[in-house]
């Protein structure tokens, strides 16, 4: 039996159409889901401030309720009006990475649903650089509540087709910008307690925020238990349906892939020099690898194989984000297990 699928409209990023936003809008307005793009990934948006809408982000996904929610704002004044303290760290990083992929964890007003932050006192508040993304924000008269459109723990969907071949008729309306340029989540920094934390890496560097804020902690890798204050920290995430495997060196890749029949194992190569039907060769520098990760894993998810084997890119600071993406999709081993 054939599946039902959510409308999808599509919205030229060069000049987004403003009745195409208003359609989309009156859609959150029911209380209903509209999966937007941004330059991370496409979002699963609600009205923010609605609680029974954030409920069916939460059920379309399958996603936990200690797992909090982005909140997506189109300007300064709306992220303002969600918090009790904007500290002059924040203003700083607001007018240096925003519109931009970097989430600011702040102490949030009483009228953001304790739903969004799993309960915590603080919430998540990112203003994304998308055109589309940002032209339909600044149309809204509330912020909007956007984890990305996908199920919860798979690979984010980084164009349309991919949010409708994931959640169906889970989501309303889906607006189609095309691919996703940045391609991995955001950055999210904790501001919300005595020190700067980074809790999760993304499209902006440690080194980046550390120009504009030097004190800032790095928090990442640490695996958390109960609420988190950001979402995408469990140990297992990001990961397609097909196990995925890393590898230490194009050596051990080239060697697995001869181990198997040929059409049963595909391998993505941090720049070329390997050949097979099921090989991918992503750029080596960090932020064109991150751009075209999660569009291949989609990809190769779909190809019919049984094993995806990942080249691990350079141990080195701009590479960071990837590796914690990789490190989160991978099949967990025996020992990861006991």
């Amino acid at each position: 039996m054939a599946t039902d699928l959510p409308r999808v409209l599509s919205v030229d990023p060069r000049q987004p159409n403003p009745e195409v936003l208003a359609e989309a809008a009156e859609v959150l307005r029911r209380g209903g889901l509209v999966a937007l793009p941004t330059e991370t990934v496409y979002g699963l948006g609600a009205n923010a401030l609605d609680p029974a809408a954030v409920a069916r982000v939460f059920a379309a996904k399958g996603r936990p309720a200690d797992n909090p929610l982005i909140v997506h704002v189109g300007t300064l004044e709306q992220a303002r009006a969600l918090v009790t303290d904007w500290p002059d760290e924040a203003q700083r990083l607001a007018e240096r990475f925003w519109p931009g992929p970097l989430t600011l964890v702040l102490p949030k007003r009483s009228h953001v649903p304790d739903l969004v932050t799993a309960g915590l006192p603080a919430v998540g508040i990112r203003m994304p650089a998308h055109p589309v993304a940002l032209a339909f924000l600044r149309s809204l008269d509330f912020p909007v509540a956007a984890p990305s459109a996908n199920r919860y723990m798979s690979v984010s969907p980084t164009r349309a087709d991919h949010v409708v071949a994931g959640l169906g008729d889970r989501v309303d309306l889906v607006l189609d910008g095309g691919a996703c340029d940045v391609g991995i989540e955001s950055t999210v920094l904790d501001l919300s307690g005595d020190r700067p934390l980074l809790l999760r890496p993304g499209g902006i560097p440690l080194t980046e925020l550390r120009e504009v804020v030097p004190e800032v902690v790095d928090r990442t890798g640490e695996v958390a238990s109960g609420p988190r204050l950001a979402p995408g920290l469990a140990r297992r995430h990001y990961a397609p349906a097909v196990p995925l495997r890393l590898v230490r060196d194009r050596k051990e890749l080239q060697r697995d892939i001869s181990l198997g029949p040929p059409d049963s194992v595909a391998a993505i190569t941090c720049g070329g020099g390997l050949e097979g039907p099921h090989v991918r060769a992503l750029p080596a520098e960090p932020a064109g690898f991150a751009a075209a990760l999660y569009a291949t894993l989609h990809e190769l998810d779909r190809s019919g194989v049984k094993e995806i084997l990942v080249e691990r890119p350079p141990d080195t600071p701009d590479w960071q984000a990837v590796h914690d993406r990789l490190r989160r999709a991978a099949e967990p081993s025996a020992a990861d297990e006991r």
